[in-house]
């Protein structure tokens, strides 16, 4: 009689297990999933502000380079036509962000980095542990340890 209560009672804990494990494996991928569509947002937001500047710092450009040039030519000052080099590399890079490639040669970069160079990731004390994180709390708050402890 034991031994079929027993055999029910393991049966019965191995399906809770299988549960627990496939709940928890789909609460991981949802939290992967929505972290990820977050970020993609943050991007598109970046990109997004990124186009709305050069917009604001275009007209700025073409304003400042017909100035700089009218001056130069009327005052016969080559000199006041240097501003608008800068201006360029600036607007370029800014059209670089906005509508070119940057954002995929960054991120072949932060891949090259993360595959060849690892060890520059790496945090200062290395990675926060749940120890770690209980005694910084503690100090903090002057609380007593937790039960368990």
């Amino acid at each position: 009689m034991g031994f079929i209560l027993s055999k029910s009672m393991d049966q019965n804990l191995r399906k809770q297990q299988e549960f627990m494990f496939h709940n928890s494996r789909l609460q991981l991928e949802r939290q992967i999933l929505m972290q990820n569509q977050m970020r993609e947002r943050q991007m598109a937001m970046q990109v997004a502000w990124s186009r709305e500047f050069v917009k604001y710092f275009g007209a700025f450009f073409c304003l400042a380079t017909v100035g700089l040039t009218a001056g130069a030519v009327k005052r016969r000052k080559p000199a006041l036509f240097t501003p608008v080099v800068p201006l360029t590399f600036i607007l370029a890079y800014q059209l670089d962000v906005a509508y070119g490639t940057l954002v995929y040669r960054v991120r072949g970069e932060a891949e090259s980095i993360m595959v060849s160079e690892s060890d520059r990731l790496d945090l200062p004390h290395g990675m926060p542990t749940f120890e770690s994180i209980e005694k910084a709390r503690r100090a903090k708050s002057h609380l007593p340890p937790l039960s368990d402890e």
